[in-house]
């Protein structure tokens, strides 16, 4: 965003330039972050700006939030859908579809999971434009997920959640990124409780349960939180 303004005072013209740029990389959505009141030596002239710029925020701020929690299936609130594409079917989440086409009804040669990091096309819940993967609707302008990852593409309102996303474990986890430590000799992410105790294991977590036979990485609910 650029902002130039331009002030005549006893004839001298100030000319003020502000640039910002928003990234939706693995954050909330918060108007704060792309509409900024800008800094003035002036306090006449900042006051002018504030009010200016408080009625452009207040309105970019309720348009942002439009639909905020309306929105989703059982396992995100959010304002979009994704397209996925290996079959190229619209689906909730990647969650919605691999329930969906894994189904004990789907051909078995046919079921799949969703390659979720090549997911490249979402949909807006509110206006349904189809379009890149993006935390703002390039149409209507409303934010799809307050909490968004570009690398996971992942989009969720429910920000209750603390997620994070941990480079280490390449997935976005819950519980906020305070409370948990990545040990790089396990791969994986234990609570800040464990770090001078845990048994350090290589690739402790990147094995099967012998009990239910899936992944711990993805579902060991003590040392890590998972959400996609």
């Amino acid at each position: 965003m650029s902002i130039n303004i331009v002030v005549a005072m006893a004839g001298l013209e100030v000319h003020h330039s502000s640039h910002q740029q928003f990234e939706p990389m693995s954050t909330s959505c918060k108007a704060d972050e792309i509409f900024s009141t800008p800094s003035y030596s002036h306090l006449a002239d900042r006051e002018f700006l504030v009010t200016e710029e408080s009625t452009n925020h207040n309105g970019s701020t309720e348009l942002l939030r439009k639909g905020f929690m309306e929105y989703g299936c059982q396992h995100y609130r959010r304002r979009c859908r994704i397209r996925a594409p290996c079959c190229n079917e619209i689906f909730d989440c990647r969650h919605c579809h691999n329930e969906a086409m894994n189904n004990i009804n789907v051909d078995q040669k046919l079921r799949h999971d969703i390659p979720r990091h090549e997911v490249n096309q979402v949909i807006c819940s509110l206006c349904g434009t189809e379009q890149k993967v993006q935390q703002v609707c390039v149409n209507c302008g409303v934010c799809m997920g307050e909490y968004f990852c570009e690398s996971c593409k992942l989009f969720d309102d429910d920000t209750s959640k603390k997620q994070y996303h941990c480079d280490g474990c390449g997935i976005c986890r819950i519980g906020g990124c305070d409370n948990f430590f990545h040990c790089n000799k396990c791969r994986c992410c234990y609570s800040m409780l464990l770090k001078n105790s845990h048994p350090c294991v290589e690739g402790a977590m990147h094995h099967d349960c012998p009990v239910c036979c899936e992944v711990i990485h993805y579902n060991f609910p003590v040392a890590e939180r998972k959400i996609n």
